[in-house]
């Protein structure tokens, strides 16, 4: 959101109360908003029939999200104490505001000099121009929300209150921005064999032992690895490798990485049965379920009812259970 778009959805929501009366619907909804704000200014619950310029203000403030930087009140004084203690307070008659400034009057003006003088009415700028400025009101002759039409360096001018819009933009925007994604750390699964190796300092890398990864990679001799060799670090990334080899799956490392992840119960042990019995590629199943039962009579599984209600819940786990079924057979 920019400055300008912040200021005219100030403007716009307190224009939205035009003609608003004590008592009527619009004004019962400034009251409202005004009432359940919390911190509630000075814990006055403004009643209504009593007067609510400064809460007409304050509501649009606290509609549009920005009452933490403007402040809140009910009394027209009061405000501009806050407002000076906000640092957003413009002591200066001739001033010419913006669109979502607020401006105090004094209706004891003389109209000479400056005006320092106690705050009596209070509405919000939503239009200026030609050296003239509109503000909507709360509480205007009748007790209604109107509009009324100034000069700049006009009598009756008290000062302004000027929230740094420009800032509170920013901000609002920062907030809103959706925060850029993380990406979930891919669990390593594998190790190319470097110069300097040897599976002693591969296995304490990766928190294995010696005999683990000699056994998933079906190494003989332990001392005898050589460069550019890939050590699977799980047997699921081993049954994968192979799986991939025969031709049985085209995306091992996805299957890898998604046994290493967890999401998926049993996963690993699916893998790793399947790949034992495997010899080469076959037709694939034409359902799920048809593979579920083939791996089932295959000895690969116990646990249909799971792989039947789960194989859904994760991308192509159906297919892989159609590619395996049909490998088995």
């Amino acid at each position: 959101m920019t400055e300008n778009e912040l200021r005219q959805k100030v403007a716009d929501i307190i224009n939205a109360w035009v003609g608003a009366t004590k008592g009527s619907a619009k004004h019962l909804e400034i009251l409202e908003i005004y009432n359940t704000h919390r911190p509630l200014a000075r814990g006055y619950t403004v009643k209504v029939t009593d007067a609510y310029c400064a809460t007409t203000a304050s509501a649009a403030y606290i509609k549009a999200g920005i009452a933490e930087y403007t402040g809140t009140e009910c009394g027209v004084e009061k405000y501009t104490l806050v407002a000076k203690s906000l640092g957003i307070w413009v002591e200066d008659d001739a001033h010419t505001p913006k669109i979502g400034d607020a401006c105090v009057y004094d209706w004891d003006d003389n109209g000479v000099g400056d005006c320092t003088g106690a705050g009596d009415h209070i509405g919000i700028v939503t239009a200026t121009g030609g050296g003239k400025f509109t503000v909507t009101e709360g509480n205007m002759s009748g007790g209604k929300v109107g509009k009324r039409t100034m000069a700049v360096n006009g009598k009756y001018i008290r000062g302004f209150i000027c929230p740094d819009f420009a800032a509170i933009a920013k901000k609002i925007s920062a907030a809103e921005a959706p925060a850029t994604p993380q990406a979930t750390p891919q669990a390593v699964t594998s190790h190319t064999v470097v110069a300097g190796d040897t599976l002693g300092k591969i296995a304490k890398k990766y928190g294995a032992t010696v005999e683990a990864l000699a056994e998933i990679n079906g190494i003989k001799n332990p001392n005898l690895i050589h460069v550019g060799q890939v050590i699977y670090l799980t047997a699921a990334a081993a049954a994968t490798a192979k799986l991939a080899r025969l031709g049985v799956i085209n995306s091992p490392d996805y299957w890898a990485q998604a046994a290493a992840s967890g999401k998926v119960k049993y996963l690993d042990i699916l893998l790793t049965k399947a790949a034992e019995k495997i010899t080469k590629a076959g037709t694939r199943t034409a359902t799920p379920e048809e593979g579920v039962a083939a791996l089932v009579a295959a000895g690969v599984i116990n646990t249909p009812d799971y792989w039947l209600a789960n194989y859904g819940t994760f991308p192509s786990l159906g297919a892989l259970l159609c590619a395996l079924g049909g490998a088995v057979k």
